[in-house]
């Protein structure tokens, strides 16, 4: 027989369970005693679909998960991803370097492009051997949050730091890239000491690489902020530190350079949108030509010459269907090849000096703005093919292609990545894929988390 205390009780939980916002198992899973749910910023608050991350390193891609599990937005996913790479694929992406991002915002209804290339200099002064671009990565990143983000800024900084001070299994796409231009590189004594291992060699895929000074600026970025970097305390140790590094970058270099929130270039393409970088952008105008002659069916334009590859891409989209597509560069591998002293940043090469020429930064993102919903998002890379990877991976999908199919059989040494709703999002979620390209190094993830 049932007690009245314990009918009592039993009737107060239904009662509660049928009140508006409290109809989690969640909360009466807390009441009988288990675990509290769980709240905004841990790791799997988000449950069900999540959205979908593309990245060219594996632990980026696999940061920009977490962080929609937590229920951020992919503008969030984006940044701790970004910042990431830079640990992780410090030969395309660093905080030495800069980039490109388009972002779809549902809220706004409109794609933005958030541009931070590796920063032009003014002049280049005397005895900088190998003049520096000036470093955007972590500006335009924060710009980037301004324009999407739900978590705090500082906790996306995280796991960086944390894979620079603790350490991070290297990555195939990074022990290929070090064993390109070991030589070169590793004759940089503060190279070798960020990069190199007890013997001095670079480190082969799987072996752990810690990077204690770039860990340490990170953790000064976190506490201080990315301001520190262009006009604080930082900002004048990396001035300082460039002299030895032939870098030759000055406080009023880091002062003056700021990212730019642009509208991006923009085709119909029936009730559809077609966005892609601005023409300021080395890739802007070259991924969109591709794409408009893809899409008529004629040939895109000649690819330029096929250097060596330098620009990392990023895809990120979130259940709401916010969506941002980056591609990030140090304007040539591993950009001057030499550490500034102390701090453990890696200097990006400055753009049009001597034999330095920016990469094709090629994004492309398809939404429709009768509906607010997010249809397609590719990046492409592999230096003079990177526009056409782009466009023909977005084309492909407009045309109705998951993303597996739309990646597949792009010319080489173009590489491209993906991610595709063909019914938009929101939409049904089991209509979007994502995928990387077969032929290298990234990882796709997402979908569900139960």
């Amino acid at each position: 027989m049932t007690s009245k205390p314990r009918l009592s009780r039993m009737a107060g939980l239904l009662a509660l369970m049928a009140l508006p916002g409290c109809s989690t198992l969640d909360s009466m899973g807390a009441m009988l005693g288990g675990p509290p749910p769980l709240q905004p910023g841990q790791e799997g608050f988000v449950r069900g679909f999540l959205g979908h991350v593309v990245a060219d390193e594996p632990r980026a891609a696999t940061v920009a998960r977490t962080v929609l599990s937590t229920g951020g937005s992919a503008a969030d996913a984006a940044v701790a991803a970004g910042l990431t790479m830079a640990v992780t694929l410090p030969s395309r992406a660093g905080l030495g370097g800069g980039g490109a991002c388009l972002l779809f915002n549902p809220a706004r209804n409109a794609v933005e492009a958030v541009v931070f290339p590796p920063g032009a200099r003014s002049g280049v002064p005397a005895g900088a051997d190998r003049p520096a671009a000036v470093p955007m990565l972590a500006r335009g990143l924060f710009a980037l949050h301004t324009r999407g983000g739900r978590r705090p800024f500082e906790e996306l900084m995280a796991p960086a730091e944390q894979a620079a001070r603790f350490g991070f299994e290297v990555s195939r796409a990074l022990a290929t890239d070090f064993a390109a231009v070991s030589g070169p590189l590793f004759a940089d004594p503060w190279a070798a000491a960020s990069f190199g291992g007890a013997d001095g060699r670079p480190p082969q895929v799987g072996e752990r690489l810690v990077q204690a000074d770039l860990g340490v600026t990170l953790a000064t970025l976190r506490t201080a902020g990315v301001g520190d970097l262009y006009q604080g305390g930082l900002a004048r140790r990396v001035e300082e530190a460039s002299v030895p590094a032939g870098g030759g970058l000055t406080s009023a270099d880091l002062r003056a350079s700021v990212p730019r929130i642009v509208q991006a270039r923009q085709q119909r393409i029936g009730s559809d949108i077609a966005s892609f970088l601005p023409a300021e952008i080395s890739g802007g105008a070259e991924t969109e030509a591709a794409f408009q002659a893809l899409m008529a069916g004629g040939a895109p334009p000649p690819a330029g010459p096929s250097l060596m590859p330098a620009s990392a891409t990023l895809l990120t989209l979130d259940r709401d269907g916010m969506a941002v597509a980056c591609a990030f560069t140090m304007n040539n591998l591993f950009g001057t090849g030499r550490v500034a002293p102390g701090t453990g940043i890696l200097l990006g090469a400055a753009p049009d000096v001597g034999q330095v020429r920016p990469p094709l930064l090629a994004t492309g993102l398809v939404h429709n703005p009768n509906v607010r919903a997010f249809r397609a998002a590719a990046a492409g890379s592999g230096q003079g093919m990177a526009a056409l990877a782009a466009a023909q991976a977005l084309a492909g999908m407009v045309r109705g292609q998951p993303a597996p199919q739309a990646v597949a059989g792009i010319p080489e040494p173009g590489r491209a990545a993906a991610i595709g709703c063909t019914r938009y999002l929101p939409g049904p979620a089991q209509d979007c894929t994502a995928a990387t390209d077969p032929r290298g190094s990234g990882l796709a993830l997402g979908g569900l988390d139960r």
